[in-house]
């Protein structure tokens, strides 16, 4: 996979990218990742890269120039737009979740336009951004964390990314319900005991145990997916059903 990111402050990225599971992805699978300023782009010595609206009001947007010329630099340089994906975090695009990242962990090339101040000019999405998305309804100051948010939430999911790939996939979200509790050594630690089916053994019942908290937990934390879930076993019920009756 390769991955570049469009942005006037490349420093907030740097170092994140270089560490952890990231770095590790770098090395074990070939992932590139090229951080491309922005204003490298700018054609005026002052290297300038936004302006006021048309219209009036507060706040700068980020001029089309630059960025259509960074992207085309891009493009140039992988010489094919049509297995790429351009994503352009924003606050008004749709909700990024655990189903966009297994997706887009499929994509061999990823493209990030990293906004600031009011945003971008739209004549950039309009031509070049294939997904707007959003980490939730707030705002913050510009698009490089939730792109570092999205990137992570990515790579992870590659194979050979990390040291065991069935660990990710059996996180919170992968099939609609959160994760179950975890607990390690000590077997007790000041007066709390580790649960005992979990030292029994018995796979099935651990596993058993493991769903049913699961299921709890996404009842407790996330009443809005335990919905979802109840409504999914329903349907896999009526279609069960279903199927006996025509045989």
């Amino acid at each position: 996979m390769r991955i570049d990111v469009l942005t006037a402050f490349p420093k907030i990225l740097q170092d994140p990218l270089d560490e952890s599971i990231l770095k590790q992805a770098r090395s074990r699978i070939g992932l590139e990742i090229h951080l491309r300023d922005i204003r490298d782009y700018a054609t005026d010595k002052h290297r300038t890269i936004d302006d006021t609206p048309y219209g009036g009001g507060p706040g700068m947007v980020f001029k089309p120039e630059p960025l259509f010329d960074a992207l085309e630099a891009i493009f140039r340089q992988t010489g094919d737009r049509t297995d790429a994906r351009v994503i352009f975090p924003s606050p008004q695009g749709r909700l990024f979740s655990q189903e966009i990242a297994q997706e887009f962990a499929e994509i061999p090339h990823l493209v990030f336009i990293c906004g600031h101040y009011k945003g971008i000019d739209q004549r950039v999405i309009d031509t070049w951004v294939s997904d707007e998305l959003s980490i939730g309804d707030y705002v913050l100051s510009g698009g490089e964390i939730p792109a570092l948010l999205m990137i992570d939430g990515i790579v992870r999911l590659i194979p050979g990314a990390i040291n065991d790939l069935a660990s990710a996939q059996t996180d919170s979200f992968q099939d609609g319900l959160l994760d179950c509790p975890y607990y390690t050594r000590p077997e007790s630690y000041r007066g709390m005991a580790v649960p005992e089916v979990l030292l029994s053994g018995h796979h099935q019942k651990i596993a058993e145990w493991r769903l049913a908290q699961r299921i709890e937990h996404t009842r407790i934390k996330r009443p809005d997916l335990y919905q979802q879930f109840l409504e999914k076993e329903k349907e896999q019920l009526k279609k069960k059903s279903d199927a006996k009756q025509k045989k």
